[in-house]
């Protein structure tokens, strides 16, 4: 699991963040925790903590507004919380909100399944690859 963090919290974020990660199996969130942990794996460790927390305070936020936290919230509810986590006054809350968007991103679309569903086809060839 990316982080150590419960793994609840992470895939209702990820599946609220990309609502397609919702149909994904078993071995599609194996690869989109083996990529983010691959991005994170030479982070330090103060970052990683620090998404850890940033995950547990989504987890919770909800409970203030919504009387229920944040995995037992409906798919709508969900996006309203990270909107405004995304919108939020305080700085700190969006440069947190967006690493952990950036991380989510690349970990469903780096996933090997996730290119050739969008028609990536990456060469070291470049340009010439298409030829």
């Amino acid at each position: 699991m990316p982080l150590d963090a419960d793994p609840a919290i992470f895939a209702a974020v990820v599946s609220t963040i990309v609502p397609e990660a919702a149909a994904l199996d078993e071995q599609g969130w194996q690869d989109v925790h083996g990529v983010v942990e691959a991005l994170l794996r030479d982070r330090p460790e103060s970052l990683k903590r620090k998404i850890r927390m940033f995950l547990a305070f989504i987890q919770w936020l909800p409970v203030v507004r919504y009387g229920r936290t944040f995995t037992r919230l409906d798919q709508a509810s969900r996006a309203k919380v990270l909107a405004h986590l995304e919108n939020d006054r305080i700085l700190k809350v969006r440069v947190g909100f967006w690493g952990l968007r950036t991380i989510v991103l690349a970990g469903y679309y780096g996933r090997p399944q996730a290119a050739r569903e969008i028609g990536y086809a990456a060469s070291a060839s470049g340009w010439e690859a298409r030829g």
